[in-house]
């Protein structure tokens, strides 16, 4: 498909790039939607001659069937948590009083609209379990509206908070009212200010959002975010302050019902600190203040000078992933070569024990009070699928909160790790996972992911969609790309701004690996990511088109110079780098940059581009712009397809139908292009 061409030049620092197809980020456009029907109407119609997509939807759908449960948050005795009974659009929130009490409803989003596009994003309970607070989106958007209602009757009250995203919600210890944080109207703003401006309020139960308290704000510093909770004892409201993705934060706080300023308790935005709560007046706060593996401290709100931080668990030789307070101790997950390990310490730092996980995996979080010794985790691995368990501290007893089973022969399957040298020589991890007794001949269809960014690690984790895959004898492999925080920030830093080269070259390394040790060929070697991810297989296509089979590209950054003129594309400088306010940060910025390193008349391999409509995370202009390059570039007939999703964002909130759908597009594209039956 052919796209018009406009005359556009921008100049960067002396450098003049052109920029042909800038009219398509005009995303209300007529020109442009009606480009877009026309991109999707090619893409379905190629898809449509796909032989076996009925039988992979079918087969995903069979899969899904199974019902699925949320970590479990204590509030009043009673246990609320979300659970999908296997292909609802949506997860119904549930609750139960006490460990053996009946389940009752709660909310059932699956209401909010025929089509599931409504999503419930967030909760609140109050301390007596009797009042929620609930966030809902639609169509995937990060924007959300605040609503409240009682648990046990479902009356929902009149207000309704808007311009809200990225926020807690903070009940006080009286059940009368919350904490959220919101933005401005944004018919009061300039559009490209209306992700600026963040404060946080207090809501009062009962009445109109225009009577909320302004708690907090800093009109001085436009950039700042803020994230507001309130202490286990309700003695502190405390606000994380944040900007844009920056790994660096600030942490205020103030005795609650005080109306005094704010303590700038850790205001030189020298590190990552993380609060996990406090017992009396002492605070204690995950970091990475001269530990880039991370460690514990305490500080005494009474003696907070720098010389009196008490450190409590010191770095050690495995990064520190996360960590809990519970039950008088500290709960710390650390990670082993991108496998989680969890231990727990008293609160003088000494070790006690080690929780004894199922298997090797991920523990995705935790849920528990400082002063019980219950504590629910999460567990997954890549084929077990996720499972809340509760833990009893004092008698060291794991056991299944909820049991579930899934149709798929788990036993089947194996998963390994291997370690693969990168262009510098670094130790890179990829986890493989495919039907046991795989033949190392070559000929393997193999799926690789990576993401490489944002310190987001890439531990075990169910790969449900992935299944289907495996079990039409399929290879699986994830690789933990420099630019996470397997290794810790170090790890991390070596994979962001300047050194974000350094992330393709790992997974280029990767894919080679494969295919020298006989898992796969060329032809054969398919590549996905998504976000971040869609970065990193757009620009390791453009850098070694002769190396994938296939590339599924979903919700990606591709234009590195303007990507933060958009929606919250500003957040991530501290990762990307500002090619307008640097030339330095320009040069490196352009040499990778999806939409600027496609070369006219190169043969690329089949590529679909995935995104949505409503996507106000990272904007569709992004997969626009870089379709109709590749499509003018592309030497040969390999096909180069964009398919938008209607009433979806970047992921979050997707209902089951439309992940379902996508994912036998996918499969479909693969296998088409791929000659797998």
């Amino acid at each position: 498909m052919k796209t018009r061409k406009a005359e556009v030049v921008d100049n960067y620092h002396g450098h003049l790039v052109a920029d042909p197809y800038r009219w398509l980020e005009e995303m209300e456009a007529p020109e442009v939607k009606a480009w877009t029907e026309g991109q999707n109407r090619l893409t379905q119609a190629y898809l449509a001659g796909s032989p076996v997509r009925g039988q992979i939807k079918a087969r995903l759908t069979e899969l899904w069937d199974f019902p699925k449960y949320s970590l479990p948050q204590k509030a009043g005795g009673r246990y609320f948590y979300t659970k999908n009974d296997g292909l609802q659009n949506q997860p119904v929130l549930c609750g139960q009083d006490g460990l053996a009490g009946e389940p009752f409803v709660v909310m059932d989003p699956n209401e909010f609209s025929e089509d599931g596009t409504i999503a419930l994003t967030g909760t609140g309970f109050s301390k007596d379990g009797k009042m929620l607070a609930y966030a809902r989106s639609a169509s995937g958007s990060d924007w959300q509206e605040i609503r409240v209602r009682r648990v046990d009757t479902g009356e929902e009250y009149p207000e309704v908070l808007r311009w809200v995203k990225f926020t807690n919600l903070a009940w006080t210890p009286d059940n009368q009212g919350f904490f959220y944080t919101r933005f401005p109207d944004p018919s009061m703003v300039a559009p490209e200010e209306t992700s600026y401006y963040s404060k946080v309020c207090y809501h009062r139960i009962g009445t109109d959002q225009a009577a909320d308290e302004v708690v907090y704000e800093r009109p001085d510093a436009r950039e700042f975010g803020f994230s507001a909770d309130v202490s286990e004892d309700g003695r502190y409201i405390v606000i994380t302050v944040w900007v844009g993705t920056d790994r660096k934060n600030r942490v205020y706080y103030r005795e609650l019902g005080s109306d005094g300023p704010f303590i700038h308790l850790l205001d030189d935005h020298d590190a990552k600190y993380t609060p996990l709560g406090n017992i009396d007046s002492t605070m204690y706060f995950q970091t990475d203040l001269d530990a880039p593996k991370g460690r514990i401290i305490a500080i005494d709100l009474a003696h907070p000078a720098r010389e009196n931080w008490r450190e409590i668990i010191p770095e050690a030789e495995q990064a520190l992933d996360y960590a809990e307070l519970a039950g008088g101790r500290l709960v710390v997950v650390y990670l082993r070569d991108a496998q989680h390990e969890v231990k727990v310490f008293d609160l003088t730092g000494c070790f006690e024990h080690e929780i004894q996980l199922p298997e090797i995996g991920t523990v995705l979080g935790f849920s528990s009070k400082i002063a019980e010794s219950e504590l629910f985790l999460v567990f997954t691995s890549y084929l077990t699928p996720n499972t809340v368990f509760r833990y009893d501290l004092e008698t060291r007893e794991l056991s299944p909160f909820k049991k579930i089973s899934i149709p798929f022969r788990a036993d089947d399957y194996e998963t390994h790790q291997v370690f693969v040298r990168s262009k510098d020589g670094i130790r890179v991890p990829m986890f493989i996972v495919h039907r046991k007794g795989l033949k190392l001949d070559g000929n393997n269809p193999t799926l690789v992911y990576g993401y490489g960014g944002f310190a987001i690690n890439q531990t075990p984790g169910f790969a449900l969609p992935f299944l289907a895959w495996m079990e039409r004898g399929g290879v699986y492999a994830s690789v933990c790309l420099r630019g996470g925080a397997e290794y810790g920030e170090e790890w991390h830093r070596a994979g962001m701004l300047e050194n974000k080269q350094n992330v393709f070259n790992d997974f280029i390394s990767a894919c080679e690996w494969l295919i020298e040790n006989k898992y796969t060929q060329r032809g054969r070697l398919a590549i996905m990511g998504g976000s971040n991810g869609g970065l990193l297989v757009s620009a390791c296509m453009n850098q070694r088109p002769d190396l994938f089979g296939a590339v599924i590209c979903r919700v990606p950054v591709t234009d590195m110079l303007r990507y933060h003129k958009f929606t919250v594309g500003r957040y991530w400088i501290g990762e990307y780098g500002n090619a307008e306010a640097s030339e330095e940060q320009f040069r490196y910025m352009y040499a990778y940059s999806p939409l600027h390193t496609v070369k006219p008349g190169t043969a690329y391999p089949p590529i679909m581009i995935m995104t949505a409509d409503t996507d106000d995370r990272v904007v569709p202009l992004h997969s626009f712009k870089y379709a109709a390059t590749l499509q003018e570039a592309q030497a040969g007939d390999n096909p180069v397809l964009l398919r938008v999703e209607a009433k979806a964002g970047h992921g979050a909130g997707k209902p089951t139908s439309k992940i379902i759908d996508e994912m036998a597009d996918i499969y479909a594209f693969l296998f088409k292009v791929m000659g797998i039956s």
